[in-house]
């Protein structure tokens, strides 16, 4: 008879501790990644960070296959609070971003570093890096591109 009571109120308990669907928020990333997410329209933006990209694309013009070239993206904090890069991710495996893990500071200045590896590419070619980042909004796209030639045999 006690192992049956115990059943029951562990049943019970399982049964009123479980949540409908409807019940269950859901968690955007924007809420994890910016804190002016939580409360959007009452945030401040002004008092977070900026990127200020010089510029958010780059053309390396013509190249030949197996080339590999690299470009800093240059940009400055233009915020009031320090600016953390979490996530630097390419389009491409050919295609490697680097960048600080350091936050920076508001007025200072930081780059992220592009590396393509042209190897096995031909032709108009373009390939992104996306920033996830403590801004609003929370990415950042940066593209580059080249005009690929064959490699003579």
């Amino acid at each position: 008879m006690k192992h049956l009571f115990l059943v029951l109120c562990i049943a019970a308990t399982a049964f009123v501790s479980c949540k409908s669907d409807q019940q269950k928020k859901t968690i955007e990333p924007e809420m994890v990644n910016n804190p002016a997410s939580a409360e959007p329209e009452n945030a401040d933006t002004s008092l977070l960070p900026k990127f200020d990209f010089e510029s958010d694309n780059h053309e390396f013009g013509s190249i030949t296959e197996g080339e590999i070239v690299s470009y800093n993206f240059k940009f400055k904090n233009s915020g009031k609070a320090p600016l953390i890069i979490t996530q630097a991710s390419a389009s491409c495996g050919c295609t490697v971003p680097e960048y600080s893990k350091d936050p920076i500071a508001p007025g200072q200045e930081g780059f992220i570093k592009v590396t393509f590896n042209s190897e096995g590419k031909h032709g108009m070619t373009s390939k992104t890096v996306t920033l996830l980042a403590n801004t609003v909004p929370n990415t950042k796209v940066l593209t580059i591109s080249a005009d690929i030639s064959k490699k003579d045999k």
